[in-house]
């Protein structure tokens, strides 16, 4: 990506890194799945907004919740690429996430009512199991 229009502050991947904690790695990782992007400097040097910090706080909750960084990339593809995401912006990113988020935890406590009765329960086969349908 090119330099911005505006003389906006700019931050070097380390300055990212060292306030997300996490690896300069996972910031040139994470551009080339297309879920963040950089400016180059005059030097060919990679240079980020302040608003790819919000959108790896929201990659590192994702992740965390289990979410795949495919469907990360899907999601982001949908918010505007010239400007900052509002929270109205990721209010509708995270209604699609809670839906998910809200159909694993009925699987998972279905799961856990059930593995009361797994203890002695005979099947002697995970083919025949009740907790695997």
């Amino acid at each position: 990506m090119s330099q911005p229009r505006s003389r906006i502050a700019l931050l070097t991947p380390a300055e990212v890194a060292e306030q997300c904690k996490i690896n300069v790695s996972a910031l040139h990782f994470y551009e080339a799945k297309g879920l963040i992007s950089a400016y180059r400097s005059a030097g060919n040097q990679r240079r980020y907004q302040k608003d790819v910090l919000r959108r790896i706080a929201i990659i590192k909750i994702a992740q965390q919740i289990g979410i795949s960084l495919n469907e990360i990339a899907e999601r982001f593809a949908a918010l505007p690429a010239n400007r900052t995401p509002t929270a109205a912006d990721w209010s509708v990113l995270s209604q699609h996430w809670q839906s998910d988020l809200d159909s694993r935890i009925d699987s998972l406590m279905v799961l856990r009512n059930k593995l009361d009765s797994c203890i002695d329960c005979g099947c002697l086969s995970l083919s025949n199991c009740p907790l695997r349908t």
